[in-house]
């Protein structure tokens, strides 16, 4: 299966490195490129693309803005965010708006093509570091909500379990080591997270368990 990829950013030197790395792939084509949000979401609209790896910044309408938009829309493509080295407050912006995880924007060709097909699977780019350094940093700032959506109760005790797992960036082979059961069982619990909290993926997951008090973010 070929992906689909839009590249959205307002440089253009960065979109013509990212398509030479993208096209070199067997497994990988770039089928749009946009120079600013409202171009994104036109490109969206036309559902050519399976994921939109987008800048945050760019003129008259920012990524965190046309992430929302295109999330909203039927069939959208999946967001992989790209963000600067100061892990602005963009970035964990994005990921309430639906984005499927971030990435900084240096990074090396190989993490891009990894973070890419990960997405594409509905695995997310969740487990890096600057992930949970962003979420630790950006979660006490938002407003308290009023509790944990109800749905959080359909859980099993197991679920929970994982749910908080996830939320600490750890992978499925980590979820597995750590309750000692197999892979393929993590893999179908956090299926069944998902689907009983109306999730689009482990991205949305860790936001969901920090914004109910499930996970608290690390003091500082």
């Amino acid at each position: 299966m070929t992906i689909r990829v839009a590249l959205v950013d307002d440089q253009e030197l960065v979109r013509t490195g990212f398509r030479m790395v993208l096209d070199a792939q067997d497994d990988m084509t770039v089928v749009g490129e946009a120079a600013d949000g409202l171009g994104a979401i036109s490109l969206a609209k036309r559902q050519i693309a399976d994921v939109m790896v987008m800048d945050v910044r760019m003129p008259r309408l920012d990524g965190v803005a046309a992430t929302r938009q295109i999330c909203a829309l039927p069939g959208s493509p999946r967001v992989l965010m790209l963000t600067t080295f100061d892990l602005d407050e963009y970035a964990f912006a994005a990921l309430k708006a639906g984005a499927s995880g971030f990435l900084l924007k240096d990074v090396p060709p190989q993490e891009l093509l990894f973070a890419i097909r990960s997405v594409h699977s509905g695995d997310s780019v969740v487990a890096p570091s600057t992930t949970r350094r962003l979420i630790d940093r950006f979660v006490p700032m938002l407003p308290a909500d009023e509790g944990p959506p109800p749905e959080i109760a359909d859980l099993t005790d197991r679920e929970r379990e994982v749910l908080v797992q996830v939320a600490a960036g750890l992978s499925n082979g980590e979820i597995a080591t750590r309750l000692y059961v197999s892979e393929a069982t993590v893999k179908t619990h956090v299926g069944r997270i998902l689907g009983k909290l109306g999730l689009r993926d482990r991205v949305q997951a860790v936001v969901l368990a920090y914004e109910s008090g499930m996970v608290r973010a690390r003091p500082h």
